[in-house]
């Protein structure tokens, strides 16, 4: 992605700002410390014992143990942190490193040791933010950051995922009590579907809950073209999405998250940063930057399956379509009717 960024030119030495690794200290403010302590050594050691296997959730097949291993995950963290007080100062700030949101107090889960969305969230906190909502786009269920916040009643969490996908969490309906929204939704979900859950859902809780602060997982395996996901988002609809959503006077978090095409990956998010910094997108790409997206290569996808906008262009065509019931139906299941929007049918 900064490739792509830097060739467009949209990346000015001001707007770009270097993180480091969250502290133990800070690290220890969510996470437990015998955790911590379990990961550091699996990293130092390069392997951990069944034990540790069993009960920490490393050096599984979905948590690998690899060289640099704390030092990453503890970036993550610290990426976000830096993020959500450049947020508070009054910038929108996005870090497509973050949005590492399965990850638990006190264990690993899918690929995520530590969960910095958890620490952008409680930095706006910190900071006197009142209320944060946190908005998990990413094709799986943001069971993480849930948890973390399931007795904290100034943040609420609202989460669009793929139904019957991994971590097979997040039914429509459940965390209500918590101030959980969860939404999943059917394989195929396109851009008229989120359009309709943003206009019908997430915006109403936005402003009923008077937010302000607001921390967004934009993972990129809800695009269409993504191996691992069913979804059949466009990036133009998620940009769109951001837009909107982005408001003055709300201090704003833009996370990464999930995402395993390279070539919509690449794309997504450096539109996005477009997007952000109200850069013109070109309608073809300068042969600097078709070179970084034909140097890309993924095990996941066929070189028949490659589509030539993936290699031409930054911008997707749109993936409208029909509203189907199971998607029309989630607003009365996780809103009272006064505060369904007008756009419910």
């Amino acid at each position: 992605m900064l490739d792509i960024v830097e060739a467009l030119g949209w990346l000015p030495a001001a707007q770009f700002h270097d993180s480091a690794p969250a502290s133990i200290s800070e690290l220890l403010e969510f996470h437990d410390p015998d955790y911590v302590d379990a990961l550091q050594y699996a990293d130092s050691e390069g392997r951990v014992s069944p034990a540790v296997r069993e009960q920490y959730g490393i050096g599984t097949l979905e948590n690998p143990v690899f060289e640099g291993l704390f030092e990453r995950a503890a970036m993550t963290v610290g990426g976000s942190i830096a993020a959500a007080r450049l947020a508070n100062d009054g910038h929108v700030a996005f870090h497509p490193s973050g949005g590492t949101h399965h990850g638990r107090v006190d264990r690993a889960s899918g690929f995520c040791y530590f969960n910095d969305p958890v620490f952008a969230i409680r930095t706006l906190l910190k900071a006197g933010r009142k209320r944060v909502v946190y908005l998990d786009l990413d094709a799986h269920h943001g069971d993480g950051v849930e948890a973390a916040f399931v007795d904290e009643s100034r943040v609420c969490t609202i989460s669009i995922h793929e139904e019957n996908r991994w971590p097979y969490s997040g039914k429509a309906g459940e965390g209500l009590s918590n101030g959980a929204y969860n939404l999943p939704v059917p394989k195929g979900f396109n851009d008229s579907e989120l359009e309709f859950l943003i206009d019908t859902v997430v915006v109403p809780v936005i402003e009923t809950f008077a937010a302000d602060g607001l921390v967004i997982c934009c993972g990129a395996d809800c695009l269409a073209g993504d191996p691992l996901s069913g979804m059949m988002l466009s990036n133009t609809a998620l940009w769109q999405t951001l837009q909107r959503l982005i408001q003055p006077g709300v201090a704003t978090v833009v996370l990464g998250g999930g995402g395993y095409n390279p070539w919509t990956v690449a794309r997504y998010w450096s539109g996005m940063w477009a997007t952000l910094n109200g850069a013109d997108i070109p309608a073809t790409l300068p042969p600097a930057v078709r070179a970084v997206l034909d140097d890309m290569e993924c095990d996941l996808i066929d070189e028949e399956d490659i589509e030539p906008q993936w290699l031409t262009t930054i911008t997707d065509s749109a993936y409208r379509g029909e509203i189907r019931g199971s998607v029309r139906s989630l607003p009365s299941i996780v809103l009272p009717q006064e505060r369904r929007s007008h756009g419910m049918a």
